[in-house]
């Protein structure tokens, strides 16, 4: 799956929570500035294009909705960025994100106790 850009990762983040949507709740849902309506209308339908959102038409107006889970997009774009970043060493990953954000060695023990038991359960 290709990555969304900015403007689409922040439209899909209001799919994904609203699960369905008309273009003008979508813009209520934005940060000010709000964007122009034919702006917002116009990423959602190369969103459509892209695959990752349907829509269920009323007429002239349609009502959009995520048909690719937060989930799976999070998953794919975790993995590209690794290998992007980290040449697709988890481990690399984790420690780059433990140096940033200097974690304790207290802290690095609970992560791999709670990633411990998430595993066996």
């Amino acid at each position: 799956m290709k990555k969304l850009t900015y403007a689409e990762e922040q439209i899909m983040q209001i799919l994904w929570d609203m699960e369905k949507a008309f273009v003008k709740d979508i813009i209520e849902q934005m940060p000010e500035p709000k964007p122009a309506y034919n702006t917002v209308s116009t990423i959602i339908r190369i969103l459509e294009k892209k695959g990752v959102v349907g829509y269920h038409a009323f007429g002239k107006t349609h009502q959009y909705y995520p048909l690719i889970s937060k989930e799976d997009y999070a998953r794919s774009h975790y993995k590209l960025f690794m290998k992007d970043y980290f040449g697709n060493s988890f481990k690399q990953m984790v420690s780059f994100f433990a140096q940033e954000e200097k974690l304790s060695a207290g802290e690095l023990e609970d992560l791999i106790n709670e990633m411990k038991t998430e595993e066996n359960s």
